[in-house]
């Protein structure tokens, strides 16, 4: 009630107020996983920050007081102040603000301590989670937030500008599915045989293969974690995340649809596509990436010199270079941590996923005893392992029974940037909504990837 009172007066004044939120973080929740790095160094799901928190707006918000994306303002509740960076944020409420709990702490660890600032000097025991009215001045200064929504854009050719081409995640209505079937495959640009100027491999054994549904995926990063976890993927530390050096083989894109205000969010998440026809490997002039007899896209570690050709050459932009030496090789405790059966790259090696090749050596190993095939289901890649909506199914394609092979013959399959002709074995299920009549506004049938296009990829 007092600070209600305080905030009106402010008002009164002429000193713009805002409700503000305090909320666990998705990543460190309230403080208590703060000294991890591998949750530090996790993109939000949202704004995709790391390393930070940071006063969430909204865009009218922001613009109503000011400020932009980085710049530092001050928040003052009662006698209480505290001064933090604002990022902007499509969809959230006007008139309020959010901050994450879990950061500023002092004595964390070596990793969590002074990283971001301190949600929990604005609270009282009778305000726990909103504060209704907290006054917002401008500092005049900028704080640098890392954010890895711009890094490792997707290549995407000019013409996906234009309303009639395809945006990366293809998205509709149930109701304008069901009025036309073919509309998320409609137009793809390699509907018939596809003709390439390398020949064509025969796989007679195993061909392994994904499928992501995108309508089950909600960008929690998950899987993100699970992977970094299960193949020894360091950690780089805020300030190589600001030049875009993060090192996760596995990323979540997000994407914002229509009013900014209120807008539709699409996550899709993006690894090695294990293209048949992979642009990186024509170029390695050491042969470090090459194509496996069961379609996988292979990494030689011991012969890679660092050219980064391979990188430039990828239109997925899924590939990493150790541009420091990230592992640390001497601390006797960090040799639990890694999976012995999962080489730690060092300085000067390019890494990508691997579709947990480890995991598919296991089954072999373990079928080749047994006399048998591989079952279906039997590989589970970390990923798909860690998933909580079950998003994401791998394995062998060539097995028409199998999962995989059943998404990939359903018709909302698609692969990405597949205009290119790369041939990716990972690929996607279309991203299908069924939104309450009283809700939205009523299907006019004709919704689609066009329709649901999604804002560039660094909004």
């Amino acid at each position: 009630a007092i600070a209600r009172r305080r905030g009106e007066a402010r008002a009164r004044r002429g000193e713009p107020t805002l409700a503000l939120c305090l909320r666990p973080d998705p990543a460190v929740y309230d403080g208590r996983f703060a000294n991890n790095a591998w949750l530090q160094e996790l993109p939000k799901p949202l704004t995709k920050l790391t390393w930070d928190n940071a006063l969430l707006v909204a865009p009218a918000t922001a613009e109503a007081l000011g400020v932009t994306n980085e710049d530092v303002v001050e928040v003052a509740a009662g006698r209480r102040r505290l001064e933090v960076a604002v990022w902007v944020l499509p969809g959230h409420a006007p008139g309020a603000a959010t901050l994450h709990l879990g950061y500023g702490r002092t004595r964390a660890g070596a990793v969590g301590n002074g990283q971001g600032v301190d949600a929990y000097a604005l609270r009282t025991s009778a305000e726990l989670w909103t504060l209704p009215a907290v006054a917002v001045r401008k500092t005049g200064r900028r704080y640098p937030l890392a954010c890895t929504q711009n890094h490792h854009s997707l290549d995407l050719p000019a013409a996906y500008e234009a309303a009639e081409r395809r945006r990366p995640v293809r998205a509709a209505t149930l109701a304008g599915l069901r009025a036309r079937p073919e509309l998320i495959q409609e137009g793809d640009p390699h509907g018939g045989p596809q003709v390439s100027l390398y020949p064509e491999d025969e796989y007679e054994g195993y061909a392994w293969g994904m499928a992501i549904d995108l309508s089950s995926c909600t960008g929690c990063s998950a899987c993100v974690v699970a992977c970094q976890s299960e193949n020894n993927i360091p950690t780089v530390g805020k300030e190589q995340v600001l030049r875009g050096r993060e090192m996760h083989w596995l990323r979540i894109d997000r994407y914002f649809a229509g009013d900014l205000d209120d807008p539709a969010v699409h996550h899709q998440p993006v690894l090695c596509m294990h293209c048949e026809k992979a642009p990186c490997e024509v170029v390695c002039p050491v042969a470090a990436t090459v194509h496996s007899d069961e379609g996988l896209n292979d990494m030689v570690y011991n012969r890679c010199v660092g050219t980064r050709y391979c990188s430039h050459n990828c239109p997925y932009k899924v590939r990493r270079f150790n541009f420091l030496k990230y592992n640390d090789e001497r601390t006797p405790v960090l040799n639990l941590l890694r999976n012995p059966d999962v080489t730690v790259r060092m300085r000067g090696v390019m890494e990508k996923c691997t579709y947990c090749v480890q995991r598919i050596n296991a089954a072999r190993i373990d079928s080749k005893v047994a006399g048998r095939r591989i079952r279906d289901g039997e590989v589970v890649t970390a990923c798909q392992q860690a998933c909580p909506s079950e998003a994401i199914v791998f394995g062998d394609v060539n097995d028409r029974g199998s999962r995989v092979s059943r998404w990939k013959a359903d018709p909302l399959n698609y692969g990405l940037l597949a205009e290119l002709n790369t041939q990716p074995r990972t690929t996607y299920l279309g991203k299908i909504t069924n939104p309450n009549p009283a809700l939205a506004p009523e299907p006019t049938g004709d919704e689609g990837p066009a329709a649901a296009a999604a804002e560039s990829h660094g909004s």
